[in-house]
């Protein structure tokens, strides 16, 4: 698969239905609702710097001066994740200018994904948004202009020195394209594995500083000097071992259920890798501060499990297990299913998948189902003296 290719099929499943990403994403809003606090630190620290000694208090003047903030969200998807993101954005804003007596911005809203996302699964919203935003606001608040900027991140976007704050959220672990060098040495894995020679790690972490470094330096041309980036990224806990369970075992698991069945050549086989890269702190911080044109504020990790049903408290755990598996295996289909219909053939998904919840049935009786997860925020200048990070 080539990079356009690529690039053209990393999509999560578009519409409503049961393997849709809109039906299986609360795990991404769990870790939304996990990071909130370091978006809304980076939001009040951003317009504290810029607009500390320009805005105009409301009382003193009849016609006061409107200020104009930019946010991209990164990755929107098709889900109601990116509307929650933007909505906790804006409560931040709105705590800062208005409930301190001073003129509230004009705000720009730019939703970003790939041109094979869904954006009318989320742009049919925009309007019952921007309503919403006038009931509890009020009319003093905003405007909130909201647009659509398809395309992918690993590229310029905007326009240089537009954009106030950047988010992305479970979107920078999918690369540009898989590795060109393991097509012929990777054969019947779809991602790094135990057995895997260390030429297929090092050509892994090579695309990510590739990609990555290109992302900050794309984001930090088109951020104001002083503006705020916050990513979160899917990772490992260290570099040392690449080949953890919690970071490649759902991947080997997928490779296995296709080698169950007999309807997939083993040519597609061996030439099918996944673009995606979990990235260590260490790795991370290394491309951060190498590329140099942003600062790092907070770099953290923590644990998300990828169950995030409810069960009852009269239900057995085999019970539980069970549904967690089938639960599991849909948030893996509708963030994996675009690429290998594309790879392989569209018509025999259900079986690969059906395969794919039997194996995850397994493992989940006998293995935690958590995984780690990287919030960076950063600032767009010169590292501070003697910085710790």
């Amino acid at each position: 698969m080539d990079q356009q290719q690529c690039i053209q099929n990393v999509h999560m499943n578009g519409g409503t239905g049961e393997t849709s990403y809109s039906a299986n994403s609360s795990v991404q809003k769990q870790v939304i609702l996990i990071t909130r606090p370091i978006v809304e630190e980076a939001i009040l620290d951003m317009l504290s710097k810029l607009y500390n000694n320009t805005t105009i208090s409301a009382a003193t003047s009849s016609k006061p001066r409107k200020t104009t903030i930019s946010i991209a969200e990164l990755g929107c998807s098709s889900g109601p994740n990116a509307r929650l993101v933007i909505s906790r954005v804006l409560d931040a804003i709105y705590d800062k200018h208005y409930k301190s007596g001073t003129v509230t911005p004009e705000i720009l809203v730019f939703l970003n994904d790939l041109p094979g996302n869904y954006f009318n699964t989320i742009f049919k919203d925009v309007g019952s948004f921007q309503d919403e935003l006038k009931t509890t606001k009020g009319e003093v608040f905003g405007p909130c202009f909201v647009a659509g900027m398809p395309g992918t991140f690993y590229g310029r976007l905007f326009p240089s020195g537009t954009l106030h704050f950047v988010h992305s959220s479970y979107n920078l672990h999918w690369l540009s394209q898989a590795p060109e060098k393991i097509k012929k040495t990777n054969k019947g894995n779809f991602y790094i594995t135990k057995p895997s020679p260390a030429s297929i790690v090092t050509a892994y972490l090579s695309q990510f500083k590739k990609d990555f470094r290109v992302f900050l330096e794309c984001r930090s041309e088109e951020l104001v000097q002083g503006g705020r980036m916050v990513l979160t990224l899917v990772g490992m806990r260290s570099s040392k071992d690449p080949t953890s369970k919690e970071c490649c075992s759902f991947w080997e698991l997928l490779s296995m259920a296709s080698h169950d069945m007999g309807a997939i050549e083993k040519e597609n086989l061996n030439s099918f890798n996944f673009p995606n890269y979990f990235h260590s702190p260490e790795e991370v911080k290394y491309v951060i501060n190498s590329e140099g044109s942003l600062t790092i504020n907070q770099l953290e990790t923590f644990h998300v499990s990828w169950d995030c049903s409810d069960p009852k408290g009269d239900e057995n755990p085999v019970t539980n297990k069970l549904r967690s598996a089938y639960y599991m295996s849909n948030i893996f289909r509708e963030v994996s299913e675009p690429l290998l219909a594309n790879h392989f053939r569209e018509e025999i998904m259900d079986q690969l998948y059906g395969r794919f919840r039997e194996r995850m049935e397994e493992y989940a009786t006998q293995e935690k189902t958590e995984f780690i997860n990287l919030v960076i925020s950063m600032t767009k200048g010169q590292k501070l003296p003697n910085s710790e990070i």
